[in-house]
């Protein structure tokens, strides 16, 4: 743990064992010390230490403050769901503390702090879903149950967010049966639902989180109308580049570019006329590709950068068959 993160440690805990205050309150005192340090973490000892001192407040917490307990197993849980870890461990701890936290906040506590409980949740659930350690329908109902309180109405933002991970866990479900294109069409509504109720104005970070969410949906679905759904993706892309741009927010952006290079790759330069050929897309993709490279190699996200780099070779490779002229094409040129 680093030198900084250490000493608010020490002096907090050192606070909370020295202070004359009843216990209740000095463990609501760590609960909000910790809070700080989770808002903004200058490095990953941060979350450790705020994990730490969730751990010392749920000590000396009295059991009979049931909600207090309640709220900072709730905390603690969103700091161990921040973890990056290679396993599932603290993801399995986070689990743990909100389905013990969640009776006592579903009695006592209000309606917003349940439904957060249950977002938080669901979202816990749906990462050891994709590890094989729980079950991604576990994971919806959990959405389902928070959007009883988080309407479109009352709390647009959440709803939005919400209807962007139940698409996600949608998608998630392998495609194994014959509901497969169901639970696409299903991903598809959930994204434009989530799109109906935030905007480019009010909620930049939102409406361009769902448009890049929607593209790939529609990009990736297994449908008859494959032109029409990629025409439909590249808008979904634009429209979140109004929002992501390389200077302000650069993995975002390089992420949506990625996603639309992928898209041009497969469209027709003319969409009226999909046998005419590509060439001009797969350039635009390719210089899409280029960037999207530059900027996860800088931002050290080697794995992306390398998936990039594989789609470029595949992309210089189609673009020199186009360039070398067939046997037939030699001829012709010859007999000229």
């Amino acid at each position: 743990m680093a030198i900084g993160a250490q000493e608010q440690v020490r002096a907090a805990l050192a606070a909370a064992d020295a202070d004359a205050a009843a216990p209740e309150e000095r463990a609501e005192m760590l609960m909000e010390i910790a809070l700080g340090l989770q808002i903004r973490p200058q490095s990953t000892d941060d979350l450790a230490a705020a994990v730490e001192l969730y751990s010392k407040a749920q000590e000396i917490c009295p059991p009979t403050h049931v909600l207090l307990n309640a709220r900072i197993g709730a905390r603690k849980a969103t700091a161990l769901q921040s973890l990056p870890e290679n396993g599932s461990e603290s993801l399995e701890r986070a689990r743990d503390e909100l389905q013990s936290a969640i009776p006592a906040i579903r009695e006592q506590g209000t309606a917003e702090e349940l439904a957060e409980a249950e977002m938080n949740l669901g979202l816990v659930l749906q990462s050891l879903a994709g590890q094989g350690k729980s079950r991604i329908t576990d994971a919806i109902s959990a959405y389902q149950r928070s959007l009883r309180t988080f309407d479109r109405v009352a709390f647009p933002k959440e709803y939005a967010i919400l209807q962007n991970n139940l698409a996600a866990a949608f998608l998630s479900i392998p495609f194994t049966d014959e509901r497969s294109k169901m639970r696409e069409a299903l991903a598809v509504q959930a994204f434009e639902e989530g799109l109906r109720v935030v905007s480019l104005i009010d909620h930049p970070s939102e409406y361009a989180m769902l448009q890049n969410n929607l593209g790939n949906a529609l990009q990736y679905a297994s449908s008859s109308h494959v032109l029409e759904n990629n025409l439909r993706a590249i808008e979904a892309y634009d429209e979140a580049l109004k929002v992501r741009d390389r200077k302000s927010t650069p993995l975002e952006y390089a992420n949506t570019i990625s996603n639309k290079a992928n898209c041009l790759w497969n469209l027709p330069d003319d969409a009226g006329d999909p046998t005419s050929g590509n060439r001009q897309n797969v350039s635009a993709a390719r210089n899409l590709y280029l960037e999207a490279r530059e900027i996860f190699v800088a931002a050290g996200e080697h794995g992306k950068a390398r998936i990039v780099a594989e789609a470029l070779d595949q992309i210089d490779r189609e673009m020199l068959a186009y360039a070398t002229p067939s046997v037939s094409q030699r001829q012709m040129l010859e007999a000229d």
